[in-house]
Parts: C-alpha cells; structure tokens; sequence
C-alpha cells in the first residue's frame, strides 16, 4: 500500500510537471534553463573554490605537522646536548674541586717549605756563625790549654768519661776518668794534680 502511494504522488508530480511545460511559454523555459545553468555553474565553482580551500588546509596541516615533528626533533637533540653540557659541567666542578683540594695542599706544603727554608737559614747562620766565630775560638782555647796543661784529650769517648794523655817533663800519663764515680771537684783536683806535676 505504501508503494502505491509513492507511484500515486509520482504520478501526480509527473502530470504537474507536463502541465507547467505544457502551459509555459518557450522563453520562459528558456529563462528558467539559463537560470539553472547559472545556478549549477555556480555550484560548480563554488565546488572547486570549497576543493582548493580543503586542499590548501589540507597543505597548511602537513606543513605545520612537519615543523611540529621538527621542532620536537629539535627539542630532543638540545635537551641531549644540554644533558651531555651538564654531565661535563659535573665532571669538570668535579675535577675542579680536586684541583682546588690539591692547590690547597701545594699551598700548604709551599709554606711548610718557606718555615723548613727560614729555619735551615737560621741554623745555616748558626753553623756560619760557629764555624767563624765559635770553633775557632775554641780551637785557640783548646790550644792554649794543650800548651798550658800539656794534655791532649781523646773526644771519641762516652759522655760520662774523660780520656786523654798527660805530657809530663818526662813521662806521658794516660788520664781515665769516670764521672760518674767522681765528684766535679775531685775530677778538677786530680787534672790539677797532672798539670802542677809538670812545674
């Protein structure tokens, strides 16, 4: 039944449409024809125009895709070369703080060497001081005592002992003596006692 309904307004529609053409007018077909036409032309540039501007958005869109791939490749490759600059950066601090350790102790050991150098300079001063002023004076007392005592000690002896040899007038007396045993004025009684000998 819906199907003879359908072929009912069919027909109806097809009996209308031969009665507009049948009652109208050749110019006015041809009126209405032109105005299709133009109507269709229309549609069919504004078809083309709608393709163009899809297919320029379309273009816009793979272009803007392709920088943003770009710009993130981009992106990776400086986040990569700042990791690697932090990494020297560590390592160098790192060496840094060692070589700033190590000056440190460079420094210090410099200043122990000056202390060493300043002291080695004042015991150099001592020596000098001894070896021209002090060691000869003794020698000329050593002497002078020799000349006047006519003892000659030996100095390769153990602290506590004297040893020497008394040159008498005529007799040379070894001298041995422990001071351990003896008191100063015992010690210095007896080597008077060698030396008032010889007179």
């Amino acid at each position: 039944m819906a199907q003879g309904h359908k072929f009912q307004d069919l027909e109806e529609t097809g009996e209308a449409l031969v009665a507009f053409i049948n009652s109208s007018q050749p110019d006015t077909l041809r009126q209405v024809k032109a105005e299709h036409r133009a109507l269709f032309d229309r549609h069919t540039e504004t078809r083309r125009i709608v393709t163009q501007i899809l297919k320029d958005v379309v273009q816009v869109e793979e272009d803007a895709g392709q920088r943003l791939l770009d710009m993130e490749e981009e992106k990776h490759r400086r986040d990569k070369e700042l990791r690697s600059m932090e990494e020297q950066l560590n390592k160098l601090t790192a060496k840094s703080q060692i070589t700033d350790s190590e000056i440190q102790f460079l420094q210090k050991e410099l200043e122990s060497l000056k202390c060493s150098e300043s002291e080695l300079e004042t015991l150099q001063n001592e020596v000098d001081e001894d070896t021209t002023e002090v060691i000869p004076s003794a020698v000329h007392v050593a002497q002078l005592y020799y000349l006047i005592t006519k003892i000659k000690w030996e100095y390769d002896t153990q602290p506590n002992i004297l040893k020497g040899v008394h040159y008498g007038a005529e007799l040379a007396t070894p001298i041995h003596i422990d001071t351990t045993t003896r008191s100063r004025i015992d010690v210095s009684d007896q080597l008077w006692g060698f030396v008032c000998s010889q007179w």
